[in-house]
């Protein structure tokens, strides 16, 4: 006869963790910080974060964790720093963050091409005074709006030609970032609310 106390408790368990999203920043761009997807899958597992996967070979990763948002980010770096020899800048989004920075783009409804969509996500939220300074005809006519943690931006001619790199927003909001096109930031959405 089976345990109902023991399902129970694994039912409870299982629904305290959270779904999160990490965005690991710069891997396997060329030849540089190369990271197979599934040694990163093993990585967080090991972590013990639960229902692990990845979404294409950016560093995009989808978990459960009964962790923090804090203690995730730091663990996350420091097991990649300890176990793959790198260092990167990972951010982390609960699923309802990734939910809500999806309805909020400003740009969203209004194009109808989203391949000209991009996020460039940030690991702080920017100092109000240097947003402020960032100047909206550096790149016309692209077009970008901060919102919280996020920078929402409308390229088109593509993020290729932008001069609203991930670089650019770096240095001038003084915070580390990466960026993701909007295909995959709504895939990973949707597997975040899966």
């Amino acid at each position: 006869e089976p345990d109902n106390h023991a399902m129970a408790r694994g039912k409870k368990a299982r629904s305290s963790l959270k779904k999160y999203v990490a965005l690991l920043r710069g891997i396997n761009l060329g030849a540089r910080n190369k990271v197979s997807m599934a040694d990163l899958r093993a990585l967080f597992a090991d972590l013990g974060a639960e229902d692990v996967a990845t979404y294409v070979q950016s560093g995009n990763v989808v978990f459960r964790s009964a962790d923090s948002l804090g203690r995730l980010t730091d663990a996350i770096e420091k097991r990649i720093r300890r176990d793959l020899g790198l260092d990167v800048t990972v951010l982390v989004r609960t699923q309802r963050q990734f939910a809500k920075l999806v309805a909020a783009s400003p740009f969203a409804d209004g194009v109808s091409d989203p391949t000209k969509l991009h996020v460039t996500f940030l690991a702080d939220k920017p100092d109000p005074a240097r947003a402020r300074e960032l100047d909206p005809t550096l790149s016309e006519p692209d077009e970008f709006r901060v919102i919280g943690q996020e920078v929402y931006l409308h390229c088109p001619n593509g993020y290729g030609r932008s001069k609203l790199s991930n670089a650019y927003f770096e240095k001038q909001l003084d915070v580390r970032a990466t960026t993701r096109n909007w295909r995959t930031v709504t895939t990973l959405a949707e597997l975040a609310g899966a």
